[in-house]
């Protein structure tokens, strides 16, 4: 029997081409537009085709790189062994280091202590908060609300105390005066004060060669409802200010590029977000080396990724953990340096044990279940993925040659270009999510009726304070579900909540179909729904919504028969109780002209109606 093993699989098949499949699509779509029909029109500017082929990858210069080579495309190093972050807010030094400590013998490799109140920042509190954090192969990273170079000594004081070699141990400072200006409005000094405070600080910090001093927080753009474009290209713009501020201040570019470190926001959309990890070490690598660094590893870009906050949800909170781990999968596959999963319930409260340890389980299953650490760059040669890439880097490329062009970054943000943009996509999402053509699980469609979060919800952490106006106009940052939420939280707080009747009646298809259309929207309000299976007439439907003390009654039927449903249903209400069409009939403004003015169908703005429905209600 012949030896098959060396045989080119699937070789009893004839190739197909490209013109082909094109050629089998258009008559399956009989007649119908394929670019209007199967062309995706992305958020960042480019169109995303149904199906690609290797000849799509032709234009693609960088595919014959391997990991850790440059342009880094595939990542800055030849493992994806990324390190496991949580962050802690120090309030008492040795409950910090008690927990620091647990931390370490439950899987996290990287520790962030975030101090909020100077006056903990000293040499023996720091010796507290790190004692027994020993191994180099431990990142450790801080950051500070003020005292940034109070904290810079204290840190490399605390270090020689331990004997530490401070060559090998790693970590970084999170000192981004750019991105406060960006979502404060306005600095502590002088932009060029500022610049040189950071520039000293970065000489201060050679003897921690392995250590970030500035963090680029791209994240700010992400949760301010910016499209990955804009995120990445404003990211890649703010680091090369960032260069060449440094640069101007007596740093080499090889000092200056190696001091930064990059913290992007990881949001929903899977494939994208890996293609824009890859995009921006591709795009960063170009800008380092236009400022021509003695070799090739200054232009390497060390990204930490942080779980997006900009569509993260009050109501059903457990779909957060699924958002989290589809957006953890980007990260590690898109190669990050670290990542830290936020916990579900951060958004509307401070995180519990239980929910820290779900975040950090989430990647080790990654880590240690799916193996995806021991997989370098597994989207490599995919023709979808590099294609995104390619897109994602082109058109980032051409926004942040729009921001040179105005002065670079600093200059972008003082005339407002850089914050127009991000609010033009903040709006265009805003619109999205209010119509349900951008999908909050939960929230915005399919809601928990059962959902009450009123009394889970801490105050102090949901307050959102917009910052004062200063020299520039900050960034908002918020996220995607708050309107939908604020709107079912009046609901929970009114003296009576509301009752939804369907009165179902007719085609028995369009009347179920048309009733759990109905209780799916105004179930997003928190309106108690009352659901039927059908009435054989519309009085004794009618009949059933008052006795039943309905607020609004939602007419389910088909468009034929609304022409006389609608109004004895119109007549029979009048007065006691909202009437609702469910859908659009031909006949809407024949019944518009009698009276009835509420239509719900899947071109209305939910969030509108809603809102509308409960000043109507009184709540």
């Amino acid at each position: 029997m012949a030896d098959k093993s060396n045989q080119p699989l699937f070789s009893d098949f004839a190739p197909v081409t490209t013109q082909e499949w094109m050629d089998k699509i258009t008559a399956d779509l009989k007649g119908a537009d394929f670019e209007k029909k199967l062309v995706w029109r992305t958020n960042e500017g480019f169109s995303v085709r149904p199906f690609y082929r290797e000849e799509d990858l032709e234009q693609v210069k960088y595919l014959d790189t391997l990991p850790g080579e440059y342009p880094y495309v595939r990542g800055t190093k030849t493992s994806n062994k990324w390190l496991v972050r949580q962050d802690l807010v120090v309030s008492d030094v040795a409950v910090a280091n008690e927990k620091a400590l647990t931390l370490l013998t439950k899987g996290v490799t990287s520790l962030g202590f975030r101090f909020e109140d100077e006056a903990l920042i000293s040499e023996a509190n720091l010796q507290v908060l790190l004692k027994n954090i020993l191994s180099n192969e431990v990142e450790l990273n801080f950051s500070a609300a003020h005292g940034n170079d109070k904290l810079l000594k204290a840190v490399v004081a605390a270090f020689k105390a331990q004997n530490r070699d401070l060559a090998a141990v790693q970590g970084s400072f999170d000192i981004d005066p750019l991105g406060a200006l960006t979502i404060d409005g306005r600095l502590c000094e002088s932009s060029e004060k500022t610049m040189d405070f950071v520039a000293d600080l970065v000489k201060e910090a050679k003897v921690l060669p392995a250590f970030q001093v500035v963090n680029v927080n791209g994240k700010h753009f992400g949760n301010a409802g910016a499209t990955i474009v804009q995120e990445l290209a404003f990211a890649l713009s703010a680091g090369s200010e960032y260069l060449s501020q440094l640069t101007e201040r007596g740093l080499t570019v090889n000092e200056a590029a190696k001091s930064l470190r990059f913290t992007l926001s990881v949001g929903s959309n899977y494939f994208m977000e890996i293609a824009k990890l890859r995009a921006g070490r591709l795009l960063w690598s170009s800008i380092v080396s236009a400022f021509k660094p003695a070799g090739n590893e200054a232009a390497k870009m060390l990204v930490h990724c942080e779980t997006s906050e900009f569509n993260k949800t009050v109501y059903d909170p457990y779909v957060n953990m699924l958002r989290t781990q589809t957006e953890a999968m980007s990260a590690a596959i898109g190669a990050c340096h670290s990542l830290t999963v936020q916990p579900f319930d951060k958004v509307f409260r401070t995180p519990n044990e239980f929910s820290e340890r779900i975040a950090r389980n989430q990647q080790l299953l990654l880590k240690e279940e799916s193996y995806l650490s021991m997989i370098v760059d597994p989207g490599a040669g995919s023709y979808y993925i590099e294609n995104l890439t390619d897109s994602i880097a082109s058109e980032a490329w051409k926004l942040f040659l729009a921001v040179e062009e105005k002065g670079g970054y600093l200059k972008a943000l003082q005339a407002g270009f850089i914050q127009g943009e991000v609010k033009a996509s903040a709006q265009q999402r805003a619109k999205a999510v209010a119509a349900r053509k951008e999908i909050f699980l939960g929230t915005n469609q399919y809601p928990n009726a059962s959902d009450s979060m009123a009394d889970s919800v801490d105050a102090a952490v949901m307050r959102s304070i917009a910052p004062e106006a200063g020299e520039v106009e900050p960034l908002r940052l918020f996220r995607g579900a708050e309107a939908f939420e604020d709107l079912r939280m009046a609901t929970e707080k009114a003296a009576k909540r509301p009752k939804v009747f369907m009165l179902t009646y007719g085609n028995l298809a369009m009347r179920l179909a048309r009733s759990q259309f109905s209780g799916n929207f105004f179930g997003c309000a928190g309106y108690e729904i009352i659901d039927n299976l059908g009435f054989a007439a519309v009085k004794e439907g009618t009949d059933a919504a008052l006795k039943a003390g309905a607020d609004i009654v939602v007419l389910c039927s088909s468009d034929e028969e609304y022409s006389t449903a609608a109004p004895e249903a119109y007549e029979a209400l009048k007065g006691k109780a909202h009437l609702v069409v469910a859908g659009a009939p031909a006949c809407m403004e024949e019944l518009k002209a009698k009276g009835i003015e509420h239509f719900i169908h899947v071109r209305s703005n939910v969030l509108e109606t809603l809102q509308g429905f409960n000043k109507a209600l009184g709540i």
